[in-house]
């Protein structure tokens, strides 16, 4: 555990804390353990192999060899949280839900014509005296002339219209450390649903991450007021079904 006293932001936390204040006090105040989600645990296993296909070299980049990696990824994530075993009574249907959405990456990429500069790449930055920002890219490619793309994948489907650009906001605090450590504006920010098969891509200007700024820094302030008060309304909505700490939350009791 951090020693740091600063406030420690990411795009996580800072969506903990829109959606529902009362969320983010169990989760980043109380420290509360969760028990695995077997959706996130999904996700782990599937942006594992993604990460490990560019060990390949770019011709073995294909779907058998991703497919292939997939019972040894899942066998280290069950060693090192063994309660796992118990959650997934089908390991065969488990692994096949897996395949498919690996499946569905390779008709949105092509993974053998392009090296993946980064993975799981973290980014920081001291963004106030009392605030540390932080983040981890799923992959960050730079290409030969220098234009910069940060890639996530998502195992969920794409948001419905009207909805991409609260998606786009976490790649948009990457793209934010990214500028403020590299002085680079990356060119392309851009999530890949595998639920569906979509891509939400954006350009983003200066102006787009000055106000991503500015609104991790509204967001900043109001959550260390919060803190001064001890006050943390809950925001119920549909969300609430899926939430661990629905039964102590006080919205719910």
């Amino acid at each position: 555990m951090s020693n740091d006293p600063r406030l420690r932001l990411s795009p996580s936390s800072v969506g903990d804390y829109t959606n529902c204040p009362q969320l983010y006090k169990y989760r980043s105040i109380d420290k509360l353990p969760q028990p695995p989600n077997l959706d996130a645990e999904r996700g782990t296993l599937v942006h594992t192999v993604l990460h490990d296909l560019f060990e390949s070299l770019p011709a073995d980049r294909t779907v058998s060899t991703a497919v292939d990696l997939l019972p040894s990824r899942w066998r280290a994530q069950v060693a090192a949280k063994p309660e796992l075993a118990q959650m997934v009574s089908d390991e065969k249907e488990w692994l096949d839900r897996a395949s498919s959405l690996v499946k569905t990456y390779f008709t949105l990429e092509h993974p053998e014509s392009f090296e993946a500069t980064h993975r799981e790449m973290h980014l920081e930055d001291d963004f106030a005296p009392n605030v540390y920002l932080h983040g981890y890219v799923d992959r960050l490619d730079i290409a030969p002339t220098g234009e910069v793309r940060i890639v996530d994948y998502k195992t969920g489907k794409a948001p419905r219209a009207g909805w991409e650009e609260k998606a786009l906001f976490q790649l948009r605090v990457y793209a934010l450390l990214y500028w403020k450590s590299h002085k680079v504006l990356p060119r392309l920010l851009q999530l890949i649903y595998l639920g569906d098969g979509k891509i939400i891509k954006s350009n983003p200007t200066t102006a787009d991450l000055e106000f991503a700024e500015k609104s991790l820094r509204k967001t900043a302030k109001e959550i260390f007021i919060s803190i001064d008060k001890d006050y943390w309304p809950p925001k119920p909505s549909r969300l609430c079904d899926w939430c661990y700490f629905k039964s102590i939350c006080p919205a719910h009791n």
